[in-house]
């Protein structure tokens, strides 16, 4: 191990070297086969994601603040694949596995960004249920079309503020001891690892950041529920029953997915220590859940599959019209 030294003059150090992305263990033919596994899920997590904005945005009868949050979910799911998934895959077929430390600094920033952002709308989209299920008469007001673009927004800017805070914290510590990165992304855990410092304070805003945004969230995603199935239990007509618990039932099992993988890498003590556990947690909730996201949402969702019919019959006549 490395003596340690000054901590600008081992930063300076990392900024010149890079850092580099150890990934998954196994010879070339695991890494061959891992490169295909996050090729598969990346090309039909893009495919799924577009797919869900171009419908959404292309179909009047889906121009509905539920799914103006869905289009943002599938838009923050894409992107954030794209932060991962990508340099992934180039390192698995890499015998260098370099990242500057510039890039890494960028790829936390906005996967931080992104994640933070995907759990605030979750929530967002929760009480967009609610409403629209429990108080109809409002619900037209209270959810107009500014008062979404503010709730979306205000999603990016909780994001926005955790990443700064767990960017700026984890990117000031002295990386003296290696530059080895124990997983296949620049995340907290392995590069706190890599600190030759009292890594106290990261470990402790990290908990108390996530455990507060994914208690805070889940709150928020509980109540609303609870008075969701009230309301839905009380409802005489058994379709109107049906259509509501089939909406509000994707919408629970992507929440299900995305805290409790979160919950796992980030809000329990012990988190940082267990890499090999973190690696296949992460690959869930960067590329499955994000992949999972709009096949829970259309397959579960009459209006989708139906604007799904439309778009198809739209496609056949301008094809026939231009023959």
């Amino acid at each position: 191990m490395a003596t340690p030294v000054h901590r600008n003059a081992s930063l300076s150090a990392v900024s010149l070297q890079g850092f580099v992305l150890v990934g998954f263990g196994g010879g070339a033919e695991t890494q061959v086969l891992l490169f295909a596994v996050f090729l598969a899920l990346y090309v039909v997590t893009v495919l799924g994601n577009l797919t869900m904005i171009v419908l959404i945005t292309l179909d009047a009868r889906l121009h509905s603040p539920m799914y103006f949050f869905l289009k943002n979910l599938s838009f923050v799911d894409l992107c954030y694949s794209s932060v991962i998934a990508p340099k992934a895959m180039t390192i698995f077929l890499s015998s260098s596995k370099v990242i500057s430390f510039e890039g890494c600094a960028t790829q936390f920033f906005f996967f931080s960004l992104l994640v933070t952002t995907e759990g605030f709308l979750l929530a967002v989209m929760a009480y967009d249920r609610f409403m629209a299920i429990c108080s109809p008469l409002r619900y037209p007001v209270t959810m107009c079309h500014m008062a979404c673009v503010r709730l979306v927004l205000g999603t990016y800017c909780g994001g926005c503020l955790n990443s700064i805070v767990q960017t700026s914290l984890t990117f000031q510590l002295p990386f003296c001891s290696s530059n080895r990165i124990d997983h296949f992304y620049c995340d907290v855990p392995p590069l706190l690892r890599l600190a030759c410092a009292d890594t106290a304070l990261n470990e402790l805003v990290m908990f108390g950041i996530c455990g507060l945004i994914i208690v805070s969230t889940t709150l928020v995603v509980l109540i609303s529920y609870g008075y969701i199935t009230v309301t839905i239990l009380r409802m005489r007509s058994g379709s109107g029953r049906h259509k509501v618990f089939s909406t509000c039932g994707s919408h629970m099992t992507a929440v299900s997915l995305f805290y409790g993988t979160v919950f796992v890498m980030y809000a329990q003590p012990g988190a940082v220590s267990s890499m090999e556990q973190g690696k296949v947690v992460s690959v869930f909730y960067t590329l499955v859940i994000p992949m999972l996201n709009p096949l829970i949402y259309s397959l579960r969702n009459k209006d989708v599959k139906d604007a799904l019919k439309r778009l198809r019959q739209r496609h056949s006549l301008v094809k026939e019209g231009g023959q």
